[in-house]
């Protein structure tokens, strides 16, 4: 493997460096709300987490794309590694939605239209990775991921809009539908941890992100030369 680029390396630990400082600001720097106290600072993160994994899960769909019109392989490791880390921002999404939703709703979880979409989105990618898990073949391989990430990637605005399409107990972050939908509304010093926990999860999404392709670079490598020894 090739000597990890030092853009890399300062990337690492610039992720750490602004996951701190997301850290503080939700926690410390944020005022506590005033009708959910301080469990409301699981916004932050809930958030932050929400927005990367699906950016991943979109940015999938457009990779997937640039194999079936290519061919060419090195977009199958791309995807593969957006939809990795997606599945796994996208958990922690779900889990700190169901932690924040315990005191503010007296429930772990609800079926409401914006937490049943984001179930079956992560869902839709857990089964992208068993699906590739059944096709040996490389090329058949990347070719079935590409159509399932290109289709899969349609539940990621799906899961954006429900809160703005059905009748949500959500509350809308950014701008308001309608009259009747709850807005949440920030103060100054929330809107800084808000949006700085943006950056730096998008920060940190494209750390793992160029790590997970340069790994996922050399399992190719590998499983070429399984494929000609066999």
């Amino acid at each position: 493997m090739t000597p990890k680029p030092t853009l890399l390396k300062v990337l690492d630990y610039l992720s750490v460096i602004v996951l701190i400082i997301a850290a503080y600001l939700a926690l410390v720097y944020a005022p506590t709300e005033q009708i959910m106290g301080d469990v409301q600072r699981v916004f932050y993160f809930h958030i932050g987490t929400a927005w990367v994994g699906l950016l991943g899960f979109v940015l999938s769909a457009i990779l997937g794309i640039a194999y079936l019109v290519t061919k060419d392989m090195k977009w199958d490791i791309i995807e593969v590694a957006a939809i990795e880390i997606s599945v796994v921002f996208f958990f922690i999404t779900i889990v700190l939605g169901s932690v924040w939703a315990r005191p503010a709703w007296n429930t772990w979880w609800t079926w409401d239209p914006r937490l049943t979409t984001a179930a079956i989105t992560e869902l839709v990618y857990v089964a992208y990775f068993m699906l590739r898990a059944g096709v040996e073949d490389p090329e058949r391989r990347a070719r079935f991921g590409a159509v399932y990430a290109l289709f899969g990637g349609l539940s990621a605005p799906i899961t954006f809009m429900a809160i703005r399409l059905f009748r949500s107990i959500h509350p809308v972050v950014i701008g308001a539908a309608n009259q009747n939908q709850e807005k949440m509304n920030m103060s100054g010093d929330m809107r800084v941890a808000f949006f700085f926990a943006l950056f730096a999860f998008t920060v940190i999404f494209i750390d793992l992100f160029w790590n997970r392709i340069r790994l996922g670079q050399l399992e190719s490598k590998v499983e070429q030369l399984k494929l000609k020894v066999m």
